[in-house]
């Protein structure tokens, strides 16, 4: 068995702690805190809540992969949600526009954060702590009042559902209750899915990989590494305008506080995923589960009376340094391995 444990990449070993971590605590909730997490619609509510983050989550996946971070992509949610909500209901908007101002808004983030970052060789924690201060000030100049859409195109959009066949309970006047799932959840696995893919099977996923491991042997393998890099935080812009805006669908109003430390929630998933911080090292599957983690752990402690915030910060800053300590471990045992 310890062989088979040497043997496993540090990705694979962080992916199978992630896993078992998530289903001993969800075991644990079902034995400690009731039934209520024994029907599957507990399980769906937390994908429809957390759809967002889990796009959010992945971009910043990338990011980190290659070495690099971004901490704009919760300001870059507020702005998406504010500007497609100023749209739909103060200029007569539709729902497919509204959709291109996220993804415009993602695309213009990433050409420059990724120049910044990738061509002028500024720091990204720098670049997008600037982008972060700059969405959170521009959603204000749009509009600084919050409000929730009316707009019959969008609020159709928001309240469909998709039924999950044979998952569905009996509630307590004895009617059959259909589970479901929201829009923003397919989109949200779907981007898992494409991003699983294309950092397993593409070139450019190789690349990305390579580059976060080493910079300088990715330079000798023939790696363009400053388009890599660019193309990282493209890309994670570009997907924290979806995520943005799967945020809105999710929430349905425009406001200057929305995703409000949706960056940090993003971090945490990553690294409690299996994404080291160093770069090199990281796993999409495991993000989604380190979204999860985190979703669950916050359904625990609330449904345990501890309302408080500072219970789940608490709770959340344990399980980090539980996963930084293991990933120290790991880097360690790389570099022992290295000398040999």
């Amino acid at each position: 068995m310890s062989k088979k444990i040497r043997n496993m990449t540090d990705s694979n070993l962080l992916l199978a702690i992630t896993v078992i971590v998530f289903v001993l605590m969800y075991v644990g909730a079902i034995i400690f805190q009731g039934k209520g997490f024994t029907k599957p619609q507990t399980f769906f509510n937390i994908l429809n809540a957390n759809a967002g983050l889990i796009i959010l989550a992945c971009a910043e996946s990338l990011v980190m992969i290659t070495g690099g971070i971004d901490i704009s992509v919760g300001g870059m949610t507020a702005l998406v949600s504010m500007s497609c909500a100023v749209y739909l209901d103060y200029h007569n908007g539709n729902v497919p526009v509204s959709m291109l101002i996220a993804l415009l808004i993602g695309l213009a983030y990433g050409l420059v954060q990724g120049y910044l970052v990738a061509y002028l060789d500024i720091q990204p924690f720098i670049v997008s702590l600037a982008g972060m201060f700059f969405a959170r000030g521009m959603t204000t100049i749009v509009n600084s009042d919050p409000f929730n859409v009316a707009n019959e195109s969008f609020v159709a959009l928001k309240l469909a559902r998709i039924n999950v066949p044979g998952m569905g309970s009996v509630n307590k006047k004895g009617v059959y209750v259909n589970a479901y799932v929201e829009i923003g959840v397919i989109v949200a696995l779907l981007v898992v899915i494409l991003m699983f893919m294309m950092l397993r099977w593409t070139k450019l996923g190789r690349s990305f990989y390579a580059v976060g491991g080493n910079r300088q042997s990715a330079l000798m393998l023939g790696i363009n590494v400053k388009r890599t890099k660019f193309l990282s935080h493209l890309i994670c812009s570009v997907l924290a305008g979806i995520g943005g805006y799967v945020y809105f669908l999710h929430v349905g109003s425009g406001a200057v506080t929305n995703g409000q430390g949706a960056e940090m929630n993003a971090i945490a998933s990553s690294i409690i995923g299996g994404t080291m911080l160093t770069g090199g090292v990281g796993n999409i599957i495991g993000t989604l589960i380190g979204v999860l983690s985190l979703a669950t752990i916050q359904n625990i402690v609330a449904t345990a009376g501890l309302g408080e915030a500072w219970w789940t910060g608490i709770t959340i800053a344990g399980m980090l340094c539980v996963f930084l300590v293991i990933q120290s471990v790991l880097m360690a045992r790389k570099k022992k391995l290295m000398k040999k």
